[in-house]
């Protein structure tokens, strides 16, 4: 039966972007570990770890992001693992912001001065020392405008874990849609609250790109 669209559904969808920001933040987390691994992993001098590295981005970029998902969701359930929509998503969205952040951080790395890694071969540091001294405080700040960046189409992206069932907020405006038969409305509040998560990062983004670039040309 087709009810009014109310106070209460905006109350519901609303509730339900605590759960996107919760998705976000544990992908995002998860990703930024993984995507560190990967990036030293891609400037290491083992060419076997390089390989690995470069095999790990291609299928987690070369695949959509939905097919990845469905993989993790149906996949161990046809082998008898089910897993719980909230695990799969994050883990699927994880392994995806993996490949992302470790091509970004890799990119970051490179772009430091081959003279830093140089003195600080001259000075004797290990290898440990000079990423975690000299080379990644320096990449750091080429990454962090991207990796924000890239956090917004993060957000966006856990839209797609309605389709396995999990209640965010691209799958609570499907709910009351289906009760209340108000596109416009529901979906209009949905992208709205999209928005209000994504702009203000989206704004950060440009705001550390304007600052690099002017860091740079000084």
């Amino acid at each position: 039966m087709i009810r009014e669209f109310s106070s209460a559904d905006i109350l519901f969808i609303v509730t339900a972007a605590r759960w996107t920001l919760i998705l976000s933040a544990i992908a995002f987390f998860g990703g930024a570990i993984g995507g560190l691994l990967i990036a030293l992993s891609r400037s290491s001098h083992s060419v076997l770890l390089r390989r690995l590295a470069a095999w790990f981005i291609q299928v987690f970029q070369g695949t959509p992001l939905l097919m990845q998902l469905f993989l993790v969701y149906f996949g161990l359930s046809v082998v008898g693992l089910p897993i719980d929509p909230l695990l799969a998503a994050a883990v699927a969205l994880t392994l995806h912001a993996s490949a992302y952040l470790g091509e970004i951080w890799r990119g970051a790395i490179e772009a430091v001065p081959s003279g830093q890694t140089e003195a600080a071969k001259a000075l004797s540091l290990s290898y440990r020392d000079r990423m975690q001294h000299v080379i990644l405080p320096q990449a750091m700040r080429v990454a962090t405008a991207p990796t924000v960046g890239f956090l917004v189409q993060l957000i966006k992206g856990t839209s797609l874990a309605s389709i396995i069932g999990f209640t965010e907020l691209t799958r609570a405006g499907q709910i009351v849609n289906n009760a209340t038969f108000k596109p416009f409305l529901v979906f209009g509040t949905v992208a709205i609250l999209y928005f209000a998560l994504c702009w203000p990062l989206s704004l950060l983004a440009r705001h550390m790109e304007t600052r690099m670039r002017r860091a740079i040309t000084r």
